[in-house]
């Protein structure tokens, strides 16, 4: 996403948000965020109708990644930024309690195995293989400069 959506997102201008983002470079490695090229600026306000403003705008704008919008939300200090904050923490803590409830299962299915003779093997071993989070294909790049 482009600073202007997120700012207008988070209710701050485009202007604070660049500030901020400014005053805490390293939360934004090139993988949160880049700077559009003037070309890319170009293609994008062609694209956008709702980007015409920024045609005549000598600054290039900023594109963020969903980790990079992750971030603003940590830096910025606005009512819907720290609900966003809010939200983010609360689905990692309970994913971490997803994961401890998959730990103490995978160690109740140990236990079972241990005390039933052979004839559930075949149940354990699914049971196991459904456990496994499925393959992955690997991630292909996004954003503008993906296809170059």
């Amino acid at each position: 996403m482009l600073d202007t959506d997120l700012a207008a997102l988070y209710g701050v201008t485009t202007r604070r948000l660049n500030e901020q983002v400014k005053r805490n470079r390293e939360r934004f490695p090139e993988d949160f965020m880049f700077q559009l090229t003037v070309e890319e600026k170009a293609e994008v306000v062609a694209i956008c109708d709702h980007l015409q403003r920024l045609k005549f705008s000598s600054a290039l704008p900023y594109a963020f990644t969903e980790h990079g919008a992750i971030m603003l939300a940590s830096v910025l200090n606005s009512e819907i930024a720290v609900k966003a904050s809010l939200q983010v923490v609360r689905a990692f803590v309970r994913l971490r309690q997803m994961l401890a409830s998959h730990a103490d299962l995978a160690r109740k299915l140990d236990a079972l195995e241990k005390k039933y003779d052979a004839q559930f093997k075949i149940v354990f071993d699914a049971i196991r293989e459904l456990m496994e989070p499925p393959e992955t294909k690997p991630k292909r790049k996004m954003g503008f400069l993906a296809d170059r």
